[in-house]
Protein backbone atom coordinates (compact mmCIF):
# COMPACT_ATOMS: atom_id res chain seq x y z
CA UNK A 1 0.00 0.00 0.00
CA UNK A 2 1.50 3.21 -0.87
CA UNK A 3 1.74 6.60 0.78
CA UNK A 4 -0.92 8.63 -0.95
CA UNK A 5 -3.70 5.31 -0.10
CA UNK A 6 -2.81 5.44 3.56
CA UNK A 7 -3.01 9.32 3.94
CA UNK A 8 -6.85 8.52 2.36
CA UNK A 9 -7.55 6.23 4.16
CA UNK A 10 -6.35 8.32 7.21
CA UNK A 11 -8.46 11.50 5.90
CA UNK A 12 -11.22 8.97 5.30
CA UNK A 13 -11.66 7.79 9.39
CA UNK A 14 -11.02 11.37 10.55
CA UNK A 15 -14.12 12.27 8.42
CA UNK A 16 -16.52 9.49 9.66
CA UNK A 17 -15.05 10.02 13.24
CA UNK A 18 -16.16 13.94 12.59
CA UNK A 19 -19.39 12.88 11.23
CA UNK A 20 -20.31 10.48 14.24
CA UNK A 21 -19.80 13.77 16.16
CA UNK A 22 -22.14 16.00 14.48
CA UNK A 23 -24.50 13.64 14.74
CA UNK A 24 -23.74 12.91 18.85
CA UNK A 25 -22.78 9.23 18.17
CA UNK A 26 -20.17 7.19 20.04
CA UNK A 27 -17.06 6.20 18.49
CA UNK A 28 -16.38 3.47 16.39
CA UNK A 29 -13.51 1.19 17.69
CA UNK A 30 -10.10 1.38 16.03
CA UNK A 31 -10.80 -1.95 13.67
CA UNK A 32 -14.02 -0.71 12.14
CA UNK A 33 -13.22 2.35 11.85
CA UNK A 34 -10.38 1.36 9.64
CA UNK A 35 -12.68 -1.13 7.84
CA UNK A 36 -14.87 1.71 7.03
CA UNK A 37 -12.15 3.70 6.15
CA UNK A 38 -10.62 1.64 3.48
CA UNK A 39 -14.41 0.82 2.41
CA UNK A 40 -15.03 4.31 1.60
CA UNK A 41 -11.37 5.03 0.03
CA UNK A 42 -12.40 2.13 -2.41
CA UNK A 43 -15.49 2.92 -3.47
CA UNK A 44 -14.61 7.13 -3.50
CA UNK A 45 -11.74 5.74 -5.90
CA UNK A 46 -14.22 3.80 -8.07
CA UNK A 47 -16.82 6.63 -8.11
CA UNK A 48 -14.10 9.05 -9.09
CA UNK A 49 -13.23 6.84 -12.43
CA UNK A 50 -16.62 6.61 -13.25
CA UNK A 51 -17.43 10.26 -12.57
CA UNK A 52 -14.21 11.83 -12.82
CA UNK A 53 -14.89 14.10 -9.91
CA UNK A 54 -12.74 15.42 -6.83
CA UNK A 55 -11.99 12.47 -4.79
CA UNK A 56 -13.13 14.61 -1.39
CA UNK A 57 -15.95 15.64 -2.54
CA UNK A 58 -16.99 11.95 -3.22
CA UNK A 59 -15.55 10.74 0.20
CA UNK A 60 -17.89 13.40 1.78
CA UNK A 61 -21.15 12.40 0.17
CA UNK A 62 -20.16 8.69 0.87
CA UNK A 63 -19.80 9.19 4.51
CA UNK A 64 -23.01 11.24 4.56
CA UNK A 65 -24.99 8.06 2.87
CA UNK A 66 -23.21 5.41 5.12
CA UNK A 67 -24.13 7.44 8.37
CA UNK A 68 -27.55 7.83 7.26
CA UNK A 69 -27.85 3.59 7.42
Amino acid sequence: MGFIRRQEEKMAARLIQWHLQQQSRAPLPPDQLSAKAVLLVDEAHRVARKRGKNLMTIMRELVADIMKK
